[in-house]
């Protein structure tokens, strides 16, 4: 599935004023070996960057070091996960403070939500799972963390994953129960299903309609399928992440927030690393310190770098109908990083990149669009390999030549694959 469109994009003005806020990186990284023709380069020895899921255990989400470093020239590029988790969490609280009166709508004074689970063996999942309880208080914790297994239903407010908890708006006593919650996996064992989301609300809807006074989802997807499935009809706010274009433009219609994990910075280190390591530069080149274009992110502020980890974790912003209008189009390159490479310097490469699942919104709709723009200012000639977003397989059956490609970007159908991947690589 190759690019075919070409994207016109305007070069800065000054370069100097993109030097000037640009300072050194902190992550210490050496500069990576000097650019070679793809064949002579063992295919272990080529730039490796994983994306949108990091290298782990499904069960325990320790990461796996071993895939992390694969080789010199290997990274992770996500978001930060528990960050953008956290404001996930604090946005429906203060949605609940503000409209507390409103969203009780059969008066019973308990608050009650629904959550639609992505996958429970996602790092992302969890963590946003834990962040929506951990705000609203009814996370119950295991051990040192707060459980992120789904509650199944819980009208009644006795199961064992969630509490009940309180919160107080204007002097008035509210209780907030989560009713129900389940992971989104359809039949052929695809999750983050927005179908089965969309048919959840629906028995959820037909069980106990009338308590549901908030969605929350794991991604907008879901969020979206159940918004409008039912929310919407219902003006039951709904609450996802992503801020995939299509939940952005609903919020004006009662979609109540969403999450931007800066997939305009996450796309650009994405390839941007790849191209630092292919043409011998140091791996913060156009990250942390200006390029000779002038492209530079601010650490701390667009994204922090974790050494230990050798990952790229973009920052994350909370998206509400305050601000929602400068988020309408989540296809557009970050003005930071538009400037064009100098072909001279940055000679076409061809990277081999696959979409883990080619019907998920995030990914299709927004993700590759931008890797799609960023692929031409950094002089990359990707192939973009779809996913049927259940057997990893699908994808690695078109890894069949990999001495073709100059580098690879990789997204994992299971974050516990990352062998399947790595060892084609070894051969």
């Amino acid at each position: 599935m190759k690019k075919k469109k070409v994207f016109a994009l305007m070069m800065a003005a000054t370069l100097a004023l993109s030097l000037a806020g640009c300072g050194g990186s902190s992550s210490g990284d050496s500069k990576s070996s000097g650019s070679s023709d793809s064949s002579s380069v063992a295919n272990k020895d080529k730039p490796l960057c994983w994306f949108n899921r990091q290298p782990s255990n499904s069960s325990t989400g320790e990461l796996d070091k071993e895939a992390l470093n694969f080789n010199k020239d290997t990274y992770y590029v996500g978001f930060d996960a528990n960050q953008g988790a956290e404001l996930q969490g604090e946005m429906v609280v203060d949605y609940i403070k503000a409209n507390a009166d409103k969203i009780d709508r059969n008066g019973d004074g308990v608050i009650g939500y629904v959550l639609a689970i992505g996958d429970i063996g996602h790092n992302d999942s969890i963590a946003r799972t834990r962040g929506v309880r951990a705000a609203l208080g009814t996370g119950v914790k295991e051990g040192d963390e707060v459980a992120s297994k789904p509650a199944g239903t819980n009208v009644d407010g006795k199961a064992k994953v969630v509490q009940d908890a309180k919160i107080d708006v204007n002097g008035k006593e509210y209780t907030v129960r989560e009713l129900a919650s389940q992971e989104m996996k359809n039949s052929a064992g695809a999750t983050w299903d927005a179908a089965t989301a969309g048919n959840a609300i629906g028995t959820w809807e037909a069980s106990f309609g009338d308590q549901i006074d908030i969605v929350v989802s794991n991604n907008d997807g879901m969020g979206m399928s159940m918004f409008n499935a039912w929310a919407k009809d219902n003006k039951v706010p709904t609450f996802g992440y992503d801020a995939n274009s299509d939940a952005v433009a609903a919020i004006a219609e009662g979609y109540g927030g969403t999450i931007s994990q800066h997939a305009d910075v996450q796309a650009y280190l994405t390839l941007r690393v790849l191209r630092n390591a292919l043409d011998g530069a140091d791996v913060d080149t156009g990250i942390g310190t200006a390029d000779d274009a002038g492209n530079c992110l601010k650490e701390g502020e667009d994204y922090r770098y974790s050494e230990e980890e050798k990952s790229y974790y973009a920052l994350n912003v909370a998206v509400t109908a305050d601000n929602y209008k400068d988020f309408t189009d989540s296809t557009k390159v970050y003005d930071k990083v538009s400037k064009q490479l100098d072909s001279s310097k940055s000679p076409s490469k061809k990277v081999w990149l696959d979409i883990y699942n080619a019907s998920d919104n995030f990914l299709s709709s927004t993700y590759q669009p931008l890797l799609e723009n960023y692929d031409d200012l950094l002089n990359l000639k990707v192939d973009y390999i779809g996913g049927d977003g259940q057997t990893e397989s699908n994808i690695t059956n078109r890894l069949g030549n990999p001495n073709e490609y100059d580098a690879f970007a990789i997204n994992m159908v299971k974050t516990d694959n990352a062998s399947a991947y790595t060892s084609l690589l070894s051969k």
